[in-house]
Parts: structure tokens; sequence; C-alpha cells
């Protein structure tokens, strides 16, 4: 599988992760902190964000360098870099996955479009159950829980039959998932812009109200 993207951020971050062995993959961790970071929540912690993808504590380390290099790594690199997708022009990407049309690479791509998906609701709901969204991102949630079925369609099909070997049928198939990923590309951005501006408003309001007079 290749990288996400070449950034300096993010492939320091993934090998660190990877070190102190995360168990969310680097491309469910891309997707929930673009999550948190574009959440209406107020309460975003990036701290207990990191936390908890070691289940609420941070990991074993040798020494407080050790500490202070992972958190660098994941706030100051992947988590800052991640902010610059809350513009229009700065579109995010999902993770590039191998396009030689195989039933493994078929199962392997489902899977991470899972993950990916997952983290992105994971973050933007921020450990709720509900939580109040703009329009445009209500529907954009709505839209990806119907492509995150179809991925699980195509994981379960790949683990029924997974020497499928129809090269015509898989050349089909990996045309339609390439389809599906720009529109999932789509919806996530759609859905980080609309809470920014929801976000930028609700601010505005709070520092434009006047002070009561008693």
């Amino acid at each position: 599988m290749k990288k996400a993207t070449t950034t300096p951020s993010n492939r320091n971050a993934q090998a660190l992760l990877e070190k102190h062995r995360s168990p969310v993959p680097f491309h469910e961790v891309r997707t929930r902190f673009l999550g948190n970071i574009a959440t209406p929540a107020m309460s975003v912690a990036p701290l207990q964000v990191i936390k908890n993808l070691w289940g609420g504590e941070l990991p074993a380390f040798d020494s407080i360098d050790e500490v202070n290099e992972l958190l660098d790594a994941l706030v100051q690199g992947l988590w800052n870099d991640l902010t610059r997708h809350q513009k229009r022009g700065q579109p995010f990407r999902l993770t590039r996955m191998p396009a030689e049309p195989t039933a493994a690479n078929l199962g392997r791509h489902g899977l991470v479009r899972i993950q990916e998906l997952d983290g992105f609701i994971e973050g933007l709901f921020n450990g709720e159950d509900a939580i109040d969204l703009p329009e445009r991102a209500h529907e954009a949630v709505r839209h990806l829980a119907e492509l995150r079925a179809m991925m699980a369609g195509i994981c379960e099909l790949v683990s029924r039959d997974p020497v499928a070997d129809d090269r015509n049928q898989l050349d089909i198939t990996f045309r339609h998932l390439r389809e599906l990923t720009r529109i999932m590309e789509t919806e996530i951005h759609e859905a980080v812009l609309s809470c920014t501006r929801a976000r930028r408003q609700m601010l505005d309001g709070i520092f434009t109200e006047k002070p009561t007079v008693h």
C-alpha cells in the first residue's frame, strides 16, 4: 500500500505510530484526526484524541524524549498539517491504493476505505452518540454511510471468493472503486467545510454579542 502523501509530517507520524504499535492504522488515524478537527464540538483535546488511539492511555515509553517525539509528530506535525483541509482549495485525499486489479487488492482496498470512513465519523462525533451537524455535513455523513455499506459488500464478496480471477470483472470493479473513492473524498471535504463554516459563525456570534447591562 502506498502512503497517503509524502509529506515529512506524514512519514514521521506513520513511523512513530508503527514503532509504538498503535492499534489504529495510520490511514485511519489521518481521517480520525480530520474528523476531530472538523467537529462542531468545542471540547476536542488533541492529547486525549491521541491517548484514545491506545485505548485511553499513552503507550509505555523509555524516556520523556520519546513522549515528546510522538506528541510533536502527531500534534505539531500530522494534526497541524491536516488543518489545511478546512479550506476549499485544499481537499483531503484518501490513501492511495495498489492499482493492480487482483482479488487481494480488492479486499484490501475495501477494508482500508471502511477504516478511513469509520475514523472520520468517529472523529467528527467526538465520542458522542449523536451530534448536531449543519445540513450539508449531515447529508455528507449519510452519503458516507451508504458508501461504507458498499465497501463492506466488497469485503464480503472477496471473503466468499478470495481467489477470484475474472480479470475483466476485476477491471470493472476497480474502475468503480476509483469513482467511489472520489465521491468519498468529495463528501468528506464538504463535511469539513460545512462544519468549519458553522463553527466560525458560532464563534463570531459569541464574540460579537453585546454584554448584558445590569
